[in-house]
């Protein structure tokens, strides 16, 4: 297994950071783009979500973004140094009255976009989880003559 982490401050501006890692990692470790689409939307939210709703916008905590990747799957972790949330209780976005909030669709969708969505340490930690199609050389069968 493959391991690369980075620790950002939580400043806003710094979700450029993650999408430049993002990008470094489609090409380092050949991720395809359809799956590249969803990991970038639905990291870079998770980690929007730990500078603004996790550290509250103070710089002086950091947001950790740890990426593993196995030959069927690649998995981020964001972590943020706030106090946690209820992530069991969140209010439905598609609810006929909370379709007209501002926000609250986050988790919402990065739950419809990465395969597997795990929070742990109160809901300070969240591991995303994205399976990759089986290697060209695994999928192709051979035909017989």
């Amino acid at each position: 297994m493959k391991q690369v982490k980075i620790q950002i401050p939580s400043l806003v501006e710094n979700i450029r950071v993650v999408e430049s890692f993002i990008d470094n990692s489609k090409d380092t470790f050949h991720i395809e783009d359809d799956i590249y689409g969803n990991i970038m939307v639905a990291v870079t939210e998770a980690v929007n979500n730990a500078i603004r709703h996790g550290n509250k916008f103070d710089k002086d905590k950091n947001v950790l973004l740890c990426l593993s990747i196995d030959q069927d799957r690649v998995k981020f972790e964001i972590e943020d140094q706030g106090p946690g949330f209820d992530f069991n209780n969140l209010l439905d976005p598609t609810a006929p009255e909370n379709l007209e909030n501002p926000g609250g669709r986050g988790i919402f969708l990065i739950r419809h976009l990465a395969d597997e969505v795990e929070f742990t340490k109160d809901g300070r930690k969240v591991e995303l989880t994205f399976l990759l199609p089986p290697s060209n050389g695994a999928s192709q069968g051979h035909a017989v003559a």
